[in-house]
């Protein structure tokens, strides 16, 4: 497995320089980038165009990760050409958040086969219940065939988010890469930092992704309650103040994040499922846990390599991270480094959602306010 990486800026355009010649047919080319970046200009048709027959699957961001550099208004490109594993790219419309099962369980039917190991998968990030997705993707793939992506950004603003899927791109889109064979050996680990504060409540009122009540009270009045000031800043100040949820028979608390609100109808919009009858609870953190957090996520992510480094890994981090982080961001990016070692190539993005079981094996499941990682080697 070999691979490249390219960045371009305002101020610097495209650099290091394109190589010359063609690329192999089993090679994929991962592009992050700010939305406004995608939609002003053919940066990512030219990156198509020159990079004829890989597989491309990009979206947009709330910021980019390239090496150990966490980056704001780019356009990243990764190329990781395969030696011996294959490749097969899908992707579908999403036209709303309700169709989300039927629109992971298409997509996963349309890799599956026999050798199929594992689906990196990219979705659209505000037309999505990420939940719901997770679930038709596993139950469009065979047992044992693992999952891990993220839901695409689009830096606070929660307007449009876009997806890039070969000779597509645009927003209200799910696209994934099948990746096939027995020679590729891929780990993945997600890890958060927060921990739960506050009154834990009941879910009295919720409907899929939309939460209504809390302890039969508006769930809106009683979030603007806790945020004070931050209020006025909603949906983006809601990043600093996650809610973990648990269903209503128990078991492992996901963590969520909000999308949007309704000030008319006094609701909440979650990139998941908020079960009712479950509970929710606040939650707060700081950036020294948010680093423990990556780098649990990174020594996690070696589970399925054996006693090998990764060469590539993908990094999925929420942009509620990023946020509590401000200027220290990058010392989650370094703590990964010092786990993997200077020769993996590292790129990624800040997400409005993360996909990963929650142990090596698991079903997949989306998680807010992780970091997320996916690893790959050939042996």
């Amino acid at each position: 497995m070999k691979a490249a990486q390219y960045k371009w800026s305002q101020s610097d355009g495209l650099r290091p320089n394109l190589p010359a010649g063609e690329v192999g047919r089993q090679s994929v080319v991962f592009v992050f980038g700010a939305r406004s970046l995608m939609q002003a200009g053919d940066l990512v048709g030219q990156l198509r165009d020159h990079f004829k027959g890989a597989t491309m699957l990009g979206c947009s961001t709330s910021g980019e990760i390239l090496g150990d550099t966490v980056l704001d208004d780019s356009v990243t490109a990764t190329l990781v050409d395969f030696e011996h594993t294959r490749l097969r790219s899908a992707s579908v419309t999403i036209g709303e958040a309700k169709a989300s099962y039927e629109v992971g369980k298409q997509l996963a039917q349309l890799l599956s086969d026999a050798s199929l190991r594992h689906v990196f998968v990219l979705s659209d990030g505000l037309h999505v219940n990420g939940s719901d997705l997770a679930r038709g993707l596993t139950g469009g793939v065979a047992e044992g065939v693992s999952i891990t992506g993220g839901l695409s950004g689009d830096g606070t603003n929660f307007a449009e988010t876009w997806v890039i899927a070969d000779d597509a791109v645009g927003s209200q889109r799910v696209a994934a890469v099948g990746l096939y064979g027995e020679d590729l050996r891929i780990g993945y680990g997600s890890m958060g930092g927060w921990v739960p504060f506050g009154p834990l409540r009941t879910v009295t009122l919720a409907e899929g992704n939309i939460l209504y009540e809390l302890d039969e009270r508006s769930a809106l009045d009683l979030y603007k309650s806790y945020l004070g000031s931050h209020a006025d800043q909603l949906p983006s100040s809601a990043l600093l103040f996650p809610i973990l949820v648990t269903e209503p028979k128990g078991g492992q608390g996901v963590v969520r994040t909000v999308l949007s609100v309704d000030e008319q109808k006094k609701s909440m919009t979650f990139a998941g499922e908020i079960p009712q009858g479950g509970t929710a609870q606040l939650m707060k953190t700081n950036v020294d846990d948010l680093v423990d957090g990556a780098t649990a996520a990174a020594k996690a992510s070696l589970s399925g390599l054996g006693d090998r480094r990764p060469d590539v890994a993908i990094l999925v981090s929420c942009v509620g991270r990023k946020l509590v982080m401000k200027q220290r961001t990058e010392e989650e990016i370094e703590a990964i480094r010092n786990v993997f070692g200077t020769d993996t190539k590292i790129s990624g993005f800040y997400s409005y959602g993360e996909l990963c079981p929650f142990m090596h094996g698991g079903e997949c499941r989306l998680h807010n306010q992780t970091m997320t990682i996916t690893t790959f080697v050939e042996v």
